[in-house]
């Protein structure tokens, strides 16, 4: 049996922070292409897709992303037991591992195709699966899809939308001793602030999974020197809402939410957003993968790439080894139970079909 802690610890020594993956693709590559498995390969920039062309009647897609947030003394990777410790063990070279290991071992029942991705942790219009859509969405066609995101081997299925918008407030300039003569921009954040902390999230059950909206005030600017009473002011709010709504519809909540304290000169302006995606555990795959083998299912309260396929028509779910809670941690570390319960249940999935 492979030793997937040791094949970890291997591609976590690659160094691959965001937007410097080749070296970690030119080693996946070189490994993909030598499989006895009878994988075509093909590379797109820093992103590589191989496939199987067996004629089964199903397409299962596994991706991971390759990129690591920066190195926060945190490398080399170090064993203790069976804990791996360094730069993306959980986040998520732990998934890539297996993805690595059942792409070069075993000839499935079901045809897949494993998507190694390039640029997850930074800016979206970067993002490897962007590009792919893209520019090859061939590649990436299939009937369900699994993210290797760190789940700690539980099924986190369709994840939340995330919605960013800047809120301007204006004022009147004048001399901090006098300040009746002006009106303070900062102050008149007040209102929203107050009802952001007070904020009531819904809870939405969606095929059996509670999401749990949340509205946060993430980033605060305003003022000119220390003796003016400011101008103008802003307040970035990051809105994550469930599956049961539309970017429109999140849009709307969010200004009925911050609108009452607006005047007029305010602005509302949406930074960016996100679609949220249905859990979508109803095609057989999936469904076997969960009853064989007793899997936890549980909503993804964040947002990732799993969206992308479902935007696409392809239904998808986060399962991977790893505690998203220490990601991008100095301390970050992998445990080789969930590493090789991951694997083993795919190799089932692969192996015997639904």
């Amino acid at each position: 049996m492979t030793n997937l802690l040791a094949v970890t610890a291997e591609l976590v020594d690659i160094p691959s922070e965001s937007f410097r993956e080749e070296a970690i693709t030119d080693h996946l590559e070189a490994r993909l292409r030598a499989a006895p498995t009878g994988l075509t390969v093909d590379r797109v920039g820093n992103n590589l897709v191989a496939r199987t062309h067996l004629g089964r009647p199903w397409r299962l897609v596994l991706a991971g992303h390759t990129d690591t947030v920066p190195e926060n003394g945190n490398l080399p990777a170090r064993v203790d037991g069976d804990r791996l410790y360094g730069l993306g063990a959980t986040d998520m070279k732990g998934g890539l591992a297996v993805m690595l290991d059942l792409a070069c071992t075993i000839e499935p029942v079901v045809d897949v195709t494993y998507v190694f991705y390039e640029a997850e942790e930074v800016e979206a219009r970067f993002n490897g699966l962007k590009r792919l859509f893209e520019e090859r969405p061939d590649l990436l066609a299939g009937d369900v899809a699994l993210l290797g995101e760190p789940t700690d081997g539980t099924i986190e299925a369709g994840c939340q939308g995330t919605l960013r918008a800047r809120v301007t407030f204006r004022g009147e300039r004048a001399h901090t001793a006098r300040p009746w003569m002006g009106r303070n921009a900062i102050h008149r954040m007040a209102g929203v602030l107050a009802r952001l902390a007070a904020y009531d999230e819904r809870r939405p059950v969606i095929d059996g999974c509670e999401f749990r909206e949340a509205m946060q005030a993430v980033r605060v600017e305003g003022g000119v020197a220390g003796n003016v009473v400011p101008d103008e002011a802003s307040l970035v709010v990051n809105h994550r809402f469930a599956p049961d709504r539309t970017v429109g519809e999140a849009e709307d909540h969010l200004r009925s939410v911050v609108g009452a304290d607006l005047d007029d000169g305010d602005t509302i302006e949406i930074v960016d957003a996100a679609d949220a995606a249905t859990p979508s555990l109803g095609h057989p795959l999936l469904a076997t993968l969960i009853e064989r083998n007793a899997l936890p299912v549980r909503a993804k309260l964040g947002w990732t790439d799993v969206a992308r396929f479902a935007a696409h028509g392809i239904p998808a779910a986060n399962f991977g080894p790893g505690d998203a809670t220490i990601a991008h941690t100095r301390n970050e570390y992998l445990r080789r139970e969930p590493l090789e319960r991951v694997h083993a249940a795919l190799v089932d999935l692969l192996t015997r079909g639904a």
